[in-house]
């Protein structure tokens, strides 16, 4: 050893107490629990591990098979629940509607909620859609600056 430094070593691990005999109970259990290495898979017994292995494995395959039932039957696809447009013009790959600005008068009011059956144009449909999913959508409302 160089310079003098000295090789330590980590301490011992502490023992567990011994079982007191009030505590102990015939056939070597202590408190209802069996304290062999075997009980504890500590040993090196080939069949206690191969039925360890295929108790882990039946659970891992019973927990996925419940996980992949749970996603296909119990759990709402998110994609469906956020469809904006339920109706209008599903033919088209996207709904574009265009206007001339001398076309719209002093004022235009158009639809925001989809939910419209006068669509593009507003007829307060938003008002159930916001009371039936709690959203705050309202129409879209464009008018000439006054003068």
């Amino acid at each position: 050893m160089r310079g003098g430094a000295r090789r330590c070593s980590p301490p011992p691990f502490p023992r567990a107490p011994a079982a007191t005999a009030h505590a102990r109970r015939p056939g070597g259990l202590v408190g209802g629990l069996s304290l062999s290495a075997g009980a504890m898979g500590l040993t090196s017994n080939s069949g206690l591990r191969v039925e360890w292995i295929a108790a882990v494995s039946l659970a891992a395959g019973t927990a996925m098979i419940g996980y992949l039932a749970y996603k296909k039957f119990l759990c709402k696809d998110k994609h469906k629940k956020s469809v904006v447009n339920l109706h209008i013009q599903k033919d088209n790959p996207k709904v574009v509607h265009a206007f001339d600005m001398e076309d719209l008068g002093d004022k235009a009011v158009y639809c925001r909620c989809w939910r419209s059956k006068k669509f593009p144009f507003c007829d307060g449909a938003h008002t159930k859609h916001n009371d039936e999913t709690g959203d705050n959508v309202g129409p879209l409302i464009i008018k000439k600056k006054e003068a």
